[in-house]
């Protein structure tokens, strides 16, 4: 990798606007006032970095946040009042606060009363200066509760109703729109997309507080038909589709009358650690130690594109005193591989593999499209008081058809039946300064996993986290989201070891070590008991609400198959990674909000020379104080020796957009995305993208390949708020 000059002298100009914005800042006590357009930006800022935070694992961009994104926006336009009777749910989903901090809010106003001004929170050993400025966005204390008595009509009269209508492309051509004779085309049915390479989007969403949502989203994705084929239906002898190609609904209500929560359409289910079952989103391991214990929600409307991850159907819960009772049933259509001209004795289908992309843009994707039938019941009991809560979960899931994958020896005990039954239970104990938790679940074959952790405050200043997991190899559950270092919990042990240490009001570090091992064989592992390990450290420095500075250090560890010494022989090595980041934010006026990011990454596997990448950004983020038009940009360069060595990063966009793409390669990548507020409840957003390679002839591959070293992209967003 070679590191040019003009690094530096970026590097250079990063380096020297932190200083001098430091220089700049001065150290004063804590302020609950601010302008609104510093609250704006405070609010933007805080959301990007729990999403940021929850997505720095993923590593995946094509990852749908919408769903926490709402949650998010939802506390932030009606803040959590300190002083209502049931505050402890509504924090543990805010995700800032950890177990010790939401009891000791709770313990204190059962002492003392009511909350008389948010400044009480200051007496609180736990809340640093910094934590209470990450929650002052969404937390007030009033005297005004809200009235969860009000009839379906009053709701309907007082609620907010908002459309979304989004249109993206790349406008670039790619090689899947190319000009084909039908015999090329029947030749090769795959090397063509059926529509235009516009993405279109469409959501709207009436919603009254906590109580009350309803809902529709409907998506096109880019390459898929809206106005059908013509001649795809006269060659391949075959209907394509008119309209969005993805549609989702939904109707939910939460404490009404002696309703608990109750949904109808699509929505997420999210129950005890994950372990049985989770769907959507969930925490993983991040720089914020003592949120690795889940939060389950229970309920969730959904309201996101991922056409897979999310249940259709009904569920409800009820609560009789201290127990509580959900249940669900979900029927839904999956796209999956069909085996051409079979079928299993009984007359059902026979599926060779499931299809999670979501994209019908081809003749293949559109025969996979709803090929399959999948039924979901489940019910989960728990009883929970102050200290303690326990709870028993129970999933059935049945396919109608018969999966008939072929699978290799490393991955032999996954899931390959058309019915799984999964049961679990769950516990949380808090007792003064100690949390256990856990979670104990069993599949139909036998399979069993363990999860079980332990969190203390040992000081106000000092937090540690342990989890220990124990998933065996044959463990099945398609809904199953826990902690793990693998895509999905199993086939795996490990042990968690975190801490998190308030030096001062200024500083913070947080770090971890998580030890694992692979009991069987994984993909590109073909030697069982194999073992790795993940270790974190980060120090935080905050002087004050307009400046953060953190360092952070990340090195993985993991085995990988070696080059073969004899023929189906393999030995293992392990492939060290090393990330290194500086992130500097700086609110250099009321208005104006900079980022500089500088990381780089290490890639090294036995045998082969190391692999090396860095990035280096420049964000900034503008809001005039009484303006109608803000923008946010980034400029930033890349450079590194392959894909293995790429480094992730968050990326604004429009509402409700959400990527974490790769960098690679060697090149320059730059955005801007501006926003006109035309009047109250009319926004119009509009984003321009550009990856410019300077080693690259050609960007992408299948039908998404760009015939040149540049990538351009346009986004235009509009929305109706009344």
């Amino acid at each position: 990798m070679k590191f040019h000059i003009k690094y530096l002298f970026l590097l250079a100009i990063a380096l020297n606007i932190c200083i001098n914005a430091q220089e700049k800042l001065i150290v004063h006590p804590i302020k609950f006032s601010s302008s609104s357009s510093y609250k704006e930006m405070k609010k933007q800022y805080i959301i990007e970095q729990t999403i940021e935070n929850i997505a720095e694992n993923n590593e995946d961009d094509n990852i749908d946040y919408t769903t926490l994104f709402d949650q998010l926006n939802y506390y932030y336009e009606h803040p959590i009042n300190l002083n209502s009777r049931e505050i402890k749910f509504d924090l543990e989903q805010l995700m800032l606060l950890n177990q010790f901090q939401i009891n000791l809010l709770i313990e204190h106003k059962k002492k003392y009363g009511k909350f008389l001004n948010i400044y009480e929170l200051q007496s609180l050993n736990s809340f640093s200066s910094n934590v209470i400025r990450k929650i002052l966005p969404f937390v007030t204390v009033n005297e005004n509760f809200d009235a969860t008595h009000l009839s379906f009509k009053e709701m309907l009269q007082k609620g907010k109703n908002d459309l979304f209508i989004r249109y993206s492309r790349v406008l670039n051509n790619t090689s899947g729109q190319i000009n084909l004779d039908d015999s090329s085309w029947l030749d090769s049915p795959n090397s063509k997309t059926l529509g235009s390479p516009d993405n279109l989007y469409m959501r709207y969403r009436f919603k009254y507080q906590r109580h009350l949502s309803f809902g529709v989203t409907t998506e096109k994705d880019a390459g898929e038909a809206f106005l059908g084929n013509p001649k795809a239906d006269e060659l391949f002898e075959i209907t394509t589709p008119r309209g969005f190609d993805f549609y989702s609904a939904h109707l939910f209500l939460k404490e009404v009358g002696k309703i608990d929560m109750l949904a109808f359409g699509d929505y997420h289910i999210q129950l005890g650690q994950g372990l049985t079952f989770w769907s959507g989103l969930a925490m993983g391991k991040s720089s914020n130690i003592m949120s690795l214990k889940r939060s389950p929600v229970g309920i969730k409307p959904y309201a996101s594109i991922d056409e897979n991850s999310f249940l259709r159907g009904g569920a409800f819960s009820i609560k009789m005193k201290q127990f509580k009772l959900l249940a669900f049933g979900s029927k839904k259509m999956l796209d999956a591989n069909i085996v051409d001209d079979t079928a299993s004795q009984d007359g059902s289908l026979i599926v060779s593999s499931f299809q999670a992309s979501g994209i019908h843009s081809t003749i293949g994707e559109l025969k996979d499209k709803d090929a399959i039938e999948e039924n979901i019941l489940g019910a989960e009991l728990s009883y929970e008081n102050d200290f303690l809560k326990v709870g028993a979960i129970g999933a059935y899931t049945n396919y109608n058809g018969s999966l008939k994958r072929q699978l290799s020896i490393y991955n032999q005990y996954e899931f390959n039946q058309s019915q799984n039954l999964v049961n679990g239970l769950h516990y949380s104990l808090v007792k003064r300064n100690i949390n256990l938790y856990g979670e104990t679940s069993r599949s139909i074959n036998g399979g069993i996993a363990n999860l079980h952790g332990l969190m203390a405050s040992l000081h106000p200043k000092l937090g540690v986290s342990l989890l220990y997991r124990n998933y065996g190899r044959n463990y099945q559950s398609q809904f199953a989201n826990a902690i793990s270092e693998g895509s999905r919990p199993v086939n795996e042990k490990g042990l968690f070891a975190g801490i998190d240490f308030k030096i001062n009001n200024f500083w913070e570090i947080s770090a971890y070590l998580d030890q694992f091992q692979f009991p069987w064989m994984r993909y590109q592992v073909t030697q069982p008991n194999s073992i790795g390990a993940d270790g974190f450290f980060q120090i935080f420095y905050h002087p004050s609400k307009k400046l953060n500075i953190y360092a952070r250090i990340r090195h993985r560890d993991k085995p990988y198959n070696n080059a073969k010494i004899a023929r189906d022989i393999t030995t293992l090595s392990n492939i060290n990674q090393w990330n290194l980041r500086f992130n500097v934010n700086a609110l250099i006026t009321e208005s104006i909000r900079i980022r500089n990011r500088v990381e780089y990454c290490s890639y090294s596997r036995s045998g082969n020379a190391n692999e090396n990448g860095i990035l280096i950004i420049q964000d900034l983020t503008y809001k005039p104080k009484e303006g109608k038009l803000s923008f946010t940009a980034r400029f930033a360069l890349f450079d590194s020796d392959s894909y293995n060595s790429r480094i992730y990063s968050y990326e604004n966009d429009v509402l409700y957009y959400f990527r974490i793409p790769a960098y690679y390669y060697q090149g320059a990548r730059t955005y801007i995305t501006t926003r006109y507020q035309f009047k109250k409840g009319i926004d119009l957003w509009l984003r321009w993208g550009n990856w410019m390679y300077t080693n690259r002839k050609s960007i992408g591959s299948g039908l998404n390949e760009i015939n040149g070293p540049s990538k351009t992209d346009l986004r235009a967003q509009i929305r109706f708020q009344f």
